[in-house]
């Protein structure tokens, strides 16, 4: 049973689609992460239900 799954998503800073591996194994997940593009702190928040993502927010720390 595979528990990451690949997302896509729009950086918050310079608008670049890039894409990150999900631990969809827990509930809720939130950690910072480095953009690979611009190398500017991304905050992640993720929701899961049954091993689905439900919810995935990338943001600027403290929006």
């Amino acid at each position: 049973m595979n528990n990451t799954e690949e997302v896509f998503y729009q950086c918050p800073h310079c608008w670049e689609e890039v894409s990150i591996l999900v631990d969809t194994s827990h509930d809720m997940v939130q950690y910072i992460e480095d953009c690979e593009v611009c190398c500017n702190p991304i905050e992640f928040t993720v929701k899961v239900s049954l091993g689905q993502i439900i919810d995935f927010q990338a943001t600027t720390l403290g929006q």
